[in-house]
């Protein structure tokens, strides 16, 4: 019997109003994604692609236009402020910039019981323990507790940051960005504690990223954004290796790789950038190399595929075949 979702969103929408005189801007459009338990979705698109602001709307932080959010099968879209911080034990999140996200005047043992004390619970007996406890399972000395943020490194202060997300047990925690800060051995250091964790505590992550190979490391599965709207979404190794989408092939494109054969290999997906105002249909029209007239004047739905992937693109059968008669064809 299949599980019900942790977390669904459905046709979630969020607005920013800029002045009585300006339109509000669209900033997430009818977006809908579900996390099931133990599950990572990785949530991977452009600087502005509403990666955040999805995160920051399950959170409670940016307030929701239309749509609902479901945690735990329980309706949280409009929650007031006492469900949000019993919300929390259950609801975390681990932010981009460990060198912002800890106060700098508080030692970490304070800064861990504090999420505690939401609950009720940072007075209790053993909490210094717990506090220990929950630092040496990231990696860091029990007499971190005694220490201030100043002392560390980037990449020390986000493995405390994540021992204060897992605090009171959460079963879901979002992952804003949590290793773009950090030094690329460091971040496969992080990249791989969440992992473990996550088999440890039966974690499931919201993990938000522009990355989208340090999307694929960690996910089981991936929403691909473009300018609010999903692009593309599946099984992470399939999207990762066959991409449908031209918007997923120009963000894979866009990746560094080292080797000849593997840059040869890839499907061509650069688009050049342009600030062109987004047209009436696919808000990626104005950059596809594919697109046609209906492009420009019917926005697509996502369209499912018989490997468990949907893509919203006029073209994705026609793209499809075209790309498996390339696999197929013989090498000369």
């Amino acid at each position: 019997m299949t599980q019900p979702p942790l977390l669904d969103v459905n046709d979630l929408t969020v607005e920013f109003h800029q002045g009585r005189r300006t339109p509000p801007l669209r900033a997430v459009d009818t977006v809908s994604l579900s996390i099931a338990p133990g599950e990572t979705l990785g949530l991977v698109g452009e600087s502005g692609s509403g990666k955040s602001t999805i995160g920051r709307a399950v959170l409670g932080l940016n307030r929701v236009h239309a749509g609902r959010i479901h945690f735990e099968g329980r309706d949280i879209t409009h929650a007031s402020s006492r469900t949000r911080r019993a919300l929390s034990a259950r609801l975390q999140v681990v932010f981009q910039d460990p060198y912002s996200s800890l106060n700098p005047a508080r030692t970490i043992g304070q800064t861990l019981t504090e999420t505690l004390l939401a609950q009720g619970g940072g007075r209790a007996k053993g909490t210094g323990e717990r506090v220990r406890t929950m630092l040496e399972r990231v990696g860091m000395p029990a007499d971190t507790a005694d220490r201030y943020p100043g002392q560390f490194s980037g990449g020390q202060r986000q493995r405390i940051a994540i021992a204060r997300a897992l605090m009171p047990e959460p079963r879901l925690v979002i992952c804003d960005e949590p290793v773009s800060a950090l030094d690329l051995s460091i971040q496969a250091q992080v990249m791989n504690l969440l992992a473990e964790l996550q088999r440890e505590l039966d974690l499931s992550y919201l993990f938000i990223a522009h990355d989208l190979p340090v999307v694929r490391h960690l996910s089981h599965r991936i929403v691909v954004l473009y300018r609010g709207q999903v692009m593309e979404t599946g099984p992470a190794a399939t999207l990762y290796d066959r991409p449908v989408h031209p918007y997923t092939q120009a963000l894979l494109a866009a990746v560094p790789q080292p080797d000849p054969r593997m840059r040869r290999a890839r499907p061509a997906g650069r688009t050049p950038v342009t600030t062109a105002t987004a047209p009436a249909g696919c808000v990626f029209a104005h950059r596809c190399p594919h697109a046609v007239d209906l492009c420009r004047t019917e926005r697509p739905v996502l369209l499912p595929l018989p490997d468990g992937r949907a893509a919203a693109c006029h073209r994705t059968t026609e793209l499809t075949s075209a790309g498996t008669d390339r696999q197929s064809a013989p090498h000369t």
